[in-house]
Formats: structure tokens, sequence, C-alpha cells
């Protein structure tokens, strides 16, 4: 067994997407809108995808990078309150070791014509050294939301 680390730590995102919280709401609820922007490694091979967008229901998916290694993502979805509120918890693995668990809550509020979304992250890392990492990916997940968002409101019109 390999001897862990333990790090916690909180932090908070905030983007504007164009748009209604409705509207917004949709990029986490409707898989095909969730995939725009929420795949992050073209060279990873999906093994398995499972997506339940309901309280009490769960998300799943399992990558396999061009080097061999196994990625688990696993979310348990706690609260859904539509276009205003997201609260789930997930858990990440690589290589069969368990990277991180963490509690996440997405606020979507009306900001004149946009919608401020901010996400508050509070992580455990087993393994240390992968929190900065780890901001770094969510912070470009969460522009990646924002193209996508604003790709989707073009073709929309």
């Amino acid at each position: 067994m390999i001897p862990t680390e333990l790090e916690h730590t909180t932090f908070t995102i905030e983007r504007d997407l164009p748009g209604s919280p409705a509207h917004a709401f949709r990029f986490w609820a409707d898989p095909r809108l969730k995939a725009l922007w929420n795949a992050c490694h073209a060279d990873w091979t999906v093994l398995e995808e499972a997506f339940d967008f309901r309280v009490g229901g769960a998300e799943r998916k399992h990558w396999r990078t061009p080097e061999g290694k196994d990625l688990t993502f696993q979310a348990f979805y706690l609260d859904i309150e539509p276009g205003r509120r997201i609260i789930y918890a997930y858990e990440m693995t690589f290589g069969g070791q368990r990277l991180s668990a963490s509690l996440v809550t997405v606020e979507l509020k009306p900001l004149g014509a946009t919608t401020r979304a901010t996400v508050t992250e509070q992580a455990a890392f087993l393994t240390g050294g992968t929190r900065e990492q780890r901001i770094q990916g969510t912070e470009e997940g969460y522009d990646r939301l924002v193209a996508a968002v604003e790709r989707e409101t073009v073709h929309a019109h």
C-alpha cells in the first residue's frame, strides 16, 4: 500500500455565462451539453460512462490514458434545485489509488442578461501534490463551459 498524505483545500471559481440561470443549468443537466465542456483529455479512451442527474443519482466515468493508467470519476448528486443549485460529492482514482474526495456546490444567480456561476469545492487530497493540478484543471473546465454556452447561445439564435 502506498502511504498517503492528506491535504485539505477549499476553492471557489466564478464564471459569467450568457443567458438565464435556467439556460445555464442545462449545461450540467443535459448529458450532450455537459459533454461539450466536461471532457478534458481527447487522447484518453472512455471505457465507461453513466449519467443519472437526479437527487440520489450518480455519474461515473472511467478512462484509460495512452500510458495504460485508469482514471475514474464517480459523483453522487445530493441536492438539485433546477436553475439555482447543484450539490454533489465525488471521488477520483488514478491507477487504482484514490486521489481525492470532494464536496461541490454550484450556485447559479441572475446577473443582468447573464448568469453568475459560483462553484465551491471542498476537497481532501489523499496522495499529496495534486491540489494545484485540480484547481487548474477545474478552472480550465469552467473556461470550456463559458465557451460552450456562448457557442450554443449563438447557434440557438
